[in-house]
């Protein structure tokens, strides 16, 4: 019988706006859904580690993350 051990999912995510807007109002807003984002995460209970971070010159942010796949255990992939 197979089963999963530990299990993590690496993902790029591109925080922008739509309309490609760039002042200030819509900077702030890319950056709060990102906070909102990883504050979402810790409210689920999902283990993760931020690899990178990175903010744009039109505000747009992109992280590298990696994080629990479901439910499964973690194991050694994010230490």
């Amino acid at each position: 019988m197979k089963r999963i051990k530990a299990a993590c999912i690496t993902q790029t995510l591109c925080f922008s706006n739509h309309d490609g807007e760039t002042t200030e109002y819509a900077k702030k807003a890319i950056v709060q859904e990102c906070e909102k984002y990883k504050a979402q995460l810790v409210k689920s209970g999902i283990e993760y580690r931020i690899l990178s971070e990175k903010t744009n010159e039109d505000g747009s942010i992109v992280i590298e993350i990696k994080k629990q796949y479901n439910t499964s255990p973690v194991g050694d992939y994010l230490n």
